[in-house]
């Protein structure tokens, strides 16, 4: 067993099928029929998600040691936090080409395997650069810190799905139909193949999870730079998104300074990479800073909401 452990082609390969696995049962076994995910469900499912990641943990822990383990685990911490400003613009794009919620699910999942390779191959390319070139990791680290103060002083903006080059692309090069068809993605009309808005919505999500890609995975890098740790963080945070997107749909507003830590945790880890070789900082601080940055812009959005309502919105 400790030589198959140490073979990378079967750790790799292993992984992934046991992915595939359990996508294959979410879909075509516990979400076979199109239904409206309630949110008990979606805690459920959430929970089932955190469990498996927990336990890979400490599959890590007794095969790699305390050290992987807690890049891992601050690895998926981080990953799963930055998710969070990913679930609203899923939310704005769904609502914006009018998904019937008993097919978001199906986009979603659609969605997260194209995630899965462009993420591969996000972390591939950039496991080789830093292998290469060990200051990239500080071009990576002033890139966080850029993207983190932006991201704290911005003003909440509209998405807008078709003012994306590649959704643009994607209606120029493919016939789509008027209006939804149920669940399909393509349908025949005339001997022809159509693609239907459904297939643009998981265009506009696989491009949205790039988009937020470019930020989460140089802030990993932060942490480790064991391509199979960044991965399978990656991939664990990934798995859960479905489910804590209809668990946290109707209540994301809440949190309305998480923006605010999000931008904190981009902007430490950021200052980490630059200062590895001068001020390093363990990966036992890194993930109690990381947390505690996180509890503390949830606790101040229950305790001191700003009250949208009150500017007279309607």
């Amino acid at each position: 067993m400790l030589d198959l452990l140490s073979n990378k082609i079967f750790l790799w390969t292993a992984f992934n099928i046991f992915v595939l696995v359990l996508l294959a049962l979410d879909l075509g076994v516990f979400h076979r029929r199109a239904h409206t995910v309630s949110i008990k469900e979606a805690l459920w499912w959430t929970l089932v998600w955190t469990v498996l990641t927990l336990l890979f943990n400490v599959g890590v822990y007794y095969w790699r040691g305390t050290d992987v383990a807690l890049q891992f685990l601050t690895g998926f911490l981080i990953e799963r936090a930055l998710s969070m400003d990913n679930l609203f613009v899923f939310l704005l794009i769904f609502s914006y080409f009018g998904v019937d919620s008993r097919y978001q699910h199906k986009v979603l999942i659609w969605g997260i395997l194209g995630a899965l390779v462009l993420r591969a191959a996000m972390i591939f390319a950039g496991v080789a650069l830093v292998s290469m070139f060990h200051w990239v990791l500080y071009i990576f680290g002033a890139f966080l810190v850029i993207t983190g103060v932006k991201m704290g002083f911005q003003e909440e903006g509209a998405v807008d799905p078709e003012k994306n080059i590649i959704v643009r692309l994607a209606r120029k090069i493919l016939p789509v139909t008027p209006k939804f068809h149920g669940g399909k993605f393509f349908v025949r009309i005339d001997a022809k193949t159509f693609a239907t808005p459904l297939f643009i919505t998981v265009v506009a999500i696989e491009v949205s999870d790039l988009i937020f890609a470019v930020d989460s995975i140089p802030a990993i890098f932060g942490v480790t730079t064991d391509a199979f740790i960044i991965y399978t963080s990656n991939v664990f945070a990934i798995l859960g998104l479905r489910a804590l997107y209809f668990a946290m749909a109707g209540i994301m507003n809440i949190f309305e300074y998480l923006k605010y830590g999000l931008a904190a945790v981009l902007t430490f880890i950021g200052i980490k990479m630059v200062l590895m070789d001068i001020f390093p900082i363990s990966i036992v601080a890194a993930l109690s800073i990381v947390g505690g940055i996180l509890i503390v812009s949830i606790i101040a959005s229950l305790l001191w909401p700003r009250g949208k309502g009150e500017e007279g919105e309607v």
